[in-house]
């Protein structure tokens, strides 16, 4: 059934599109959800909407988004009282107000400031200096979120999370280690392909070596997961598939047009790459469950058939 999933987090590179495409790799029974990468949490949002889980954790290194979460989670009417105080504040001099919130944010760490940059920066994308301090600029073309559309998604993301969601800011290795067989891990890490050395959008990078030790741990322990990472714009494959021996199930989702290609005037679509963990694969064979991610030709069976 479709619903309607709430977005209270303007955020680029939010799994908010591909969301449902994801859930239906998720097997018939997860007791709890766990996103470590939690960014937007674009998919424990439409799990929760679609009743995919029991309960979820959602992490990220950053902090003020994480406290941010949890006042949306617990405070929802207060947050929305909070942010619509600022919107109207800003309304005579909004580009000299919003330089202003912005300090006080990199100061305080303020869940209602973080928002309100969140709704008024350029392209909903957060950047950091190396510092640590938010340094996006506002887009002076809009004002941001209405304060009666923000309420509507704050209210409606606290009513599916609120009561069994857990807070975490902590690095994801520490996150997954408290998953069992019964739970499911979805990580969407920084690409390799947009990061380079460093990335102004993270707080921290990805190590990729790193990255395979742990889904390697997890493998080892039977947990069952899913990574979005990396994967392809045209012909062009940015970064590396991960390794073979991990035993991945490698699908990929078209995730439309990418921005640069339409500021180039070029249709090339972007294809972000979907793993399966094998104990998730297996789950999904055993259940002769098929799935075609792909709106062409190329399709992706995870059946039992030979």
């Amino acid at each position: 059934m479709s619903m309607n999933v709430p977005h209270p987090i303007p955020y680029q590179g939010s799994k908010r599109n591909l969301a449902d495409r994801i859930l239906r790799c998720f097997p018939a029974r997860v007791e709890t959800l766990f996103e470590p990468f939690a960014g937007s949490a674009a998919v424990s949002l439409a799990a929760a909407a679609q009743r995919k889980a029991k309960r979820f954790h959602i992490n990220d290194l950053n902090k003020p988004l994480i406290d941010l979460w949890r006042e949306i989670v617990n405070t929802p009417e207060q947050l929305a009282e909070a942010y619509e105080t600022l919107w109207h504040l800003q309304l005579n001099e909004p580009r000299t107000y919003y330089k202003a919130i912005r300090e006080k944010f990199n100061l305080t760490g303020r869940p209602d400031y973080f928002l309100y940059l969140l709704a008024r920066c350029v392209k909903a994308s957060v950047r950091y200096n190396s510092n640590g301090e938010f340094n996006q600029s506002p887009d002076n073309r809009r004002k941001g979120t209405l304060p009666t559309t923000m309420r509507e998604q704050i209210a409606d993301a606290s009513f599916l999370l609120k009561g069994h969601t857990a807070f975490s800011s902590q690095n994801y290795r520490d996150v997954v280690l408290h998953a069992n067989r019964n739970d499911l891990i979805y990580m969407d890490p920084p690409y390799q392909g947009v990061c380079g050395n460093r990335d102004t959008r993270y707080l921290a990078s990805v190590q990729f070596c790193e990255f395979v030790s742990v889904l390697e741990e997890l493998n080892s322990r039977q947990i069952k997961y899913i990574v979005s990472y990396d994967g392809r714009t045209g012909n062009k494959v940015h970064g590396r598939l991960l390794p073979e021996h991990l035993r991945l199930t490698h699908m990929e989702l078209q995730a439309g047009r990418s921005s640069q290609a339409t500021l180039l005037g070029r249709k090339d679509a972007t294809f972000e790459s979907l793993y399966l963990s094998p104990g998730l694969s297996e789950e999904l064979k055993a259940s002769g469950m098929a799935y075609d991610l792909l709106p062409s030709k190329q399709l992706c069976f995870l059946d039992s058939r030979p």
